[in-house]
């Protein structure tokens, strides 16, 4: 499927401005909306918007289909009618430039919980009435997730395979036994969905009166500590005691020289082809119910994925083993038609992955940052070699901002060699024919002017800042996903610049 010509800016909403902590999707995500109209930019590309597990890691939710409930805008929450300013009124202040993650969520919690409490007494019959229709809408999977999450909980938020065990194999009396103990709380959990997905809601009909489209992100694999796998451990390679036996992750690459250890179970392809692939329907469905364009994250998976043994800790020890190919895509296909996909095709790229890619005429990524190096394929990431029909990036939330890859040394989140950082360096400066005191803008132009459809840019680039604002370092277990902007780093100069790049190469 090939897009229009545009551009836009990669940015979570944690990372948008506010004061209670953590980005929110309310008012400071609305206006961020009226900056991206501003600059030209029709894109915004999210993250994963579920609720954060192991390491607040987006790529390791508690659920594939639900909502963040930390993302819940306070502002709106007044608005409503569901909180008072008395309610906020002894709410810690938190710094503006990163997410305490541990600190912010002990905080917010107890809020939410009294807005989901004042539900019943406080919200509008407007809202009682979405709340009706939400839980009947979505209920084949908000039961379900609404009890583990009331369960994780109550025992003290450790990983489902500890609970007890006729809980860890969903014993039919015991989960009719939790119900009835646990109503209130599973009560709670369905009205914070019920009012993630009223604000989204919100926010996407917003967007499409600014004319921007929104670029979500689907994992291709999901936590073990998750709904997901607790409700269907049929689905996934799992042992007697539902633990993986084998899990995910990539062999030695770029970013590391041990591979990357995911620990995600891997799937059972056998067992969903049985059924249609009818669980992988229902998470596009949901996805595209967020989303006007989905990119799938490791695309390459599903031509063939890295298997390590459960018992490995790193991905050195691991094999290729081959993934369902086009057959779980024509089976969406039949159920929803056309989707608007961008496949993540980074990393170790076979032909058999290209020919899936293309063959389904998913846009595939160029990375700018690639482009300059010494791997043998960095010519692939330079404009002169794309096709129209990919999405070009400066870099990715995976990636160093542009101007501390331009700045970096070697040994620190990286594989390369001082001696090629210079190389590197050197050769984007005469491809550019610049100096690289403006490496960041010079990289943006560069993306915007490329043949490719589709040109995006994460924010730290826009504003140009260094590595300290890094999203995140694969492989690093804790620090990452923190970062957050201010409104007075957005200067007028910086979006006038960005709007006026856009609009002369013809993405506005």
């Amino acid at each position: 499927m090939n897009f229009p010509r545009a551009a836009g800016i990669l940015l979570h909403p944690t990372s948008l401005p506010g004061r209670h902590g953590i980005g929110e999707i309310g008012p400071e995500a609305h206006r961020w909306l009226t900056h991206l109209h501003g600059m030209s930019q029709r894109l915004w590309q999210v993250l994963p918007l579920g609720p954060t597990g192991y390491a607040d890691s987006p790529y390791q939710t508690l659920s594939t289909f639900a909502g963040n409930p930390m993302l819940i805008s306070f502002e709106s929450l007044l608005e409503e009618g569901l909180l008072l300013e008395s309610d906020l009124g002894n709410f810690p202040v938190f710094p503006g430039e990163r997410v305490e993650y541990g600190p912010v969520i002990a905080a917010r919690v107890p809020i939410l919980e009294k807005a989901a409490r004042s539900f019943a007494r406080r919200a509008s019959a407007q809202l009682k009435a979405g709340l009706a229709r939400f839980e009947e809408e979505h209920h084949a999977w908000l039961d379900d997730y609404a009890l583990f999450t009331t369960l994780k909980k109550h025992h003290g938020n450790g990983p489902w395979v500890e609970w007890p065990s006729p809980l860890v194999r969903r014993e039919p009396k015991a989960l009719q036994a939790a119900r009835r103990e646990h109503a209130t709380g599973i009560r709670q959990a369905k009205i914070l969905q019920f009012l993630f997905f009223h604000q989204w809601d919100a926010l996407r009909r917003e967007a499409r009166a600014r004319g921007v489209s929104i670029i979500g992100d689907v994992p291709i694999f999901v936590a073990h500590d998750s709904a997901d796998v607790w409700c269907r451990p049929d689905l996934f390679h799992l042992g007697p005691d539902r633990h993986p036996t084998v899990v995910a992750g990539v062999p030695p690459d770029y970013f590391s020289t041990t591979g990357q250890r995911w620990g995600n179970p891997l799937y059972r392809w056998d067992a969903h082809e049985n059924e249609g692939y009818a669980w992988w329907n229902s998470r596009l469905r949901s996805a595209f119910a967020l989303y006007d364009i989905v990119r799938i994250d490791h695309f390459r998976g599903f031509a063939g994925y890295w298997e390590i043994p459960a018992s490995e800790p790193t991905a050195v020890q691991g094999k290729w083993v081959a993934g369902p190919g086009r057959r779980i895509f024509d089976a969406a296909r039949g159920v929803l038609g056309d989707m608007p996909i961008i496949a993540e095709d980074l990393g170790v790229i076979t032909p058999d992955v290209e020919q899936l890619r293309d063959g389904l005429g998913y846009p595939g990524m160029r990375i700018l940052q690639f482009a300059f190096g010494d791997d043998p394929k960095a010519a692939d990431f330079r404009p002169e070699s794309y096709p129209k029909n990919c999405v070009v990036y400066t870099g990715t939330h995976d990636n160093d901002t542009t101007v501390g890859w331009y700045h970096s040394g070697p040994g620190k989140d990286s594989t390369r060699s001082a001696e090629q950082i210079e190389r590197e360096r050197h050769n984007v400066r005469t491809y550019l024919r610049c100096d690289g005191s403006q490496i960041h803008w010079d990289l943006i132009a560069l993306a915007l002017r490329s043949p490719a459809d589709t040109a995006l840019y994460p924010l730290q680039d826009v504003l140009g800042l260094d590595s300290s604002s890094r999203m995140n370092v694969p492989g690093r277990e804790s620090g990452n996903w923190s970062w957050r902007f201010s409104w007075d780093q957005l200067t007028p100069e910086i979006e006038q610049r960005l709007g006026r790049l856009t609009r002369e190469a013809n993405r506005a």
